[in-house]
């Protein structure tokens, strides 16, 4: 980092790259003060920010490394910056500021990408995005019916930018990486021509600046920088993961479909802890132990599943009902959240009020980690789970560290994720333990092995469908989150949407394609179409489990990869074609390591889909055809036949050339 006093101010540079120019007459700094209200109802916000104040930093005074901020030369210092290689570090010299603005120099052409899981959009450049981990929404698109329904039902519409997990950080096509070290609320604006704005409600401690010689050097430094997972558990690879929340039943439907030829390495029951049914839907009930009335013998099913080689994978999330037993225990410990008047705080989570546990509390979170994670699923038998629910924490409780909850919302994922890392460690299970999130933020890498992709809607909707889970993959796999996956045929069905065989059919041709396949029954399974309830949704989806498990000697290859680099299975295109400026946008393909290339359908009813290919020679996988590359193909992509492409030259085309015989 290189700060240089100007006539009027100064300038920092990252190497050759300017990225502030600040002066009296266009200042990249300001502060102020802002009263924010915000509202939360399960899981969604309603934020809205009245500033009072926002303060030009036009006055600089430059003394070595370190600069003082004023509004004007007879006016106090209202904020300090020190200039390190380490980046760039904030000091409030007033008390009663609680907004910065820093405004990054931009170049027309370039790009930007990162944000955390961005669902939307891959390429940020032209808008706008707050950063605060929330329910996404249903729809996310204010132009849908399904998105004013949510609205007025449930305040759940969404909108394009709301995520389960943001994180104030982005790369750039000028190869930098930059990340705001702060929890607080945050927002990165990207619709201005010669600048990026990064709005903070809070002085941020610091701001690190990343640099690299190309894009995937970029990537690496970032997984450096939050955590890189270990390689994916050797089960994984004999198939998919099957998703049923049908008592003991599941059972049975497992061995129909394994019947069928599907090939399975898990069984998913996410209700092994019973339910409770409400307007949504079956909801789990949320007291983190085996329901024998749901599940008669649940371990000893679980052992005689572990000798046929499939895994049993559960749910927990950090909340317990007030109706359940292990609420009475955790009260007991003074482990949850408290309220104004120092008692348990409860939060209606739809219908049933639950406690929220405080990880702030180190005797809490070791209480969690070992009473009910170690002790009830790790020993109990469980190999995995679904980790739910981080982005949860409401923003009126009181917490045991004494910071303010709106301050420690955005970072309880991390904390969250910690928990779970730490109990399946106690148990020498890392690496070999599959457990998995939908919320995150910065850290959050260096806990979780696994992500998935949220509650998309059981449709192929533009802002809420299949195709959202392709940029939520890419997005986050460029910050250091090398495994993405989703639920197979989508979750939320609400206001008569419903999922198709189509849709199950081309969601299952992607997942075959992704570090982990996984189905889910979804919020409403009596009212959605099921695997196994259409003989050709079924075989076709045990052909994609086998060529899943067909792939398993490249999938460990990029594994391997991911541990040693910090590459992402998934990748955008440009991290491996970063010179040519088509790559930089495309969103709805992707590179699968290196090697392959992958184009989902993800329109209903196509049956052929453009498809980009960079330069060089591309075989197509189910035909053999050689196709030159550097430019855009209309590719067949009849149902059973995804629009995927090798390279030929790959030391794997042979094993991709097999996957034809499937």
């Amino acid at each position: 980092m290189h700060l240089h006093t100007t006539p009027g101010g100064f300038t920092i540079h990252l190497g050759d790259r300017l990225l502030i120019a600040h002066d009296a007459a266009a200042p990249a700094l300001f502060v102020g003060h802002g009263d924010a209200r915000m509202d939360m109802y399960r899981g969604n916000f309603d934020i809205e920010d009245y500033v009072s104040e926002r303060i030009a930093l036009r006055d600089t005074r430059v003394e070595g490394n370190r600069v003082t901020l004023s509004a004007s030369e007879s006016s106090p210092p209202l904020l300090g910056l020190t200039v390190s290689d380490a980046g760039l570090q904030f000091e409030a010299l007033d008390g009663g500021i609680n907004r910065f603005w820093l405004r990054i120099a931009a170049e027309a052409d370039e790009h930007v990408w990162g944000g955390g899981e961005q669902m939307s959009y891959l390429d940020l450049r032209g808008r706008r995005f707050p950063l605060w981990t929330s329910e996404p929404g249903v729809g996310r698109d204010k132009s849908t019916e399904i998105t004013r329904l949510s609205d007025l039902h449930n305040k759940a519409g969404g909108d394009y930018w709301n995520t389960n997990y943001p994180q104030p950080t982005w790369l750039s096509s000028r190869r930098y990486g930059l990340h705001v070290n702060t929890t607080a609320y945050s927002a990165f604006d990207f619709r201005h021509a010669d600048f990026h704005e990064i709005e903070v409600w809070e002085i941020p401690s610091r701001i690190e600046l990343f640099g690299g010689d190309n894009l995937i050097e970029l990537v690496g430094t970032l997984s450096s920088r939050f955590g890189r997972q270990p390689e994916l558990p050797e089960w994984v690879y004999r198939g998919a993961i099957i998703g049923l929340k049908d008592g003991e039943n599941s059972f049975a439907r497992l061995e129909n479909m394994l019947e069928a030829g599907v090939a399975v390495s898990g069984l998913w029951c996410e209700d092994w802890v019973g339910l409770r049914h409400t307007s949504f839907g079956a909801r789990l009930f949320w007291d983190w132990q085996a329901n024998d009335s749901r599940y008669p013998q649940l371990s000893r099913r679980i052992a005689a599943l572990e000798a046929r080689g499939i895994k049993f994978l559960g749910y927990v999330n950090p909340y317990l009902a007030a109706d359940g037993p292990l609420f009475a225990e955790a009260e007991a410990g003074g482990y949850f959240a408290t309220n104004d008047a120092g008692q348990t705080a409860l939060v209606d989570f739809g219908e049933f009020d639950c406690g929220v546990v405080d990880f702030t509390n180190p005797a809490a979170a070791e209480w969690f980690a070992e009473r009910i994670i170690g002790q009830n699923m790790l020993d109990f038998g469980l190999s995995g789970w679904m980790a739910d629910f981080g982005e949860y924490l409401p923003i009126d409780v009181h917490l045991a560290n004494g910071i303010d909850a709106r301050l420690m919302h955005n970072g309880w994922p991390t904390l969250w994720a910690e928990v779970n890392a730490r109990a399946v460690a106690s148990r020498g299970k890392t690496g070999e333990a599959l457990w998995f999130m939908r919320a995150g933020f910065t850290g959050v890498q260096a806990h979780c092995p696994l992500l998935w992709g949220g509650d998309q809607s059981v449709d192929f909707s533009r802002h809420d469908g299949l195709v959202t889970v392709i940029c939520g993959a890419l997005s986050s796999g460029l910050l250091g989150n090398a495994y993405h996956h989703s639920d197979i045929g989508g979750y939320t069905s609400l206001f008569g949407n419903l999922r198709t065989p189509e849709l199950i059919m081309r969601w299952s041709e992607m997942a075959a394609f992704t570090p982990v396949m996984r189905s889910h029954e979804g919020n409403r399974p009596k009212d959605n179409l099921q695997l196994d309830q259409d003989a050709d949704v079924l075989a076709h989806f045990a052909r994609m489990t086998r060529l899943y498990r067909a792939l398993a000697p490249y999938l460990r290859h990029l594994s391997a990869e991911a541990a040693t680099t910090g590459l992402p299975v998934q990748r955008p295109l440009f991290l491996h074609h970063e010179t040519d400026a088509q790559t930089h946008a495309i969103q709805d393909q992707y590179l699968y390591g290196n090697d392959l290339l992958v184009a989902p359908v993800w329109q209903a009813g196509a049956q052929s889909r453009p498809v980009y290919l960079p330069a060089g020679s591309w075989e197509q996988l189910w035909s053999g055809q050689t196709v030159p590359g550097g430019g855009w193909i209309e590719a067949p992509a009849p149902i059973g036949f995804p629009a995927v492409y090798f390279n030929p030259e790959s030391r794997f085309a042979d094993l991709f050339r097999q996957l034809r015989a499937l």
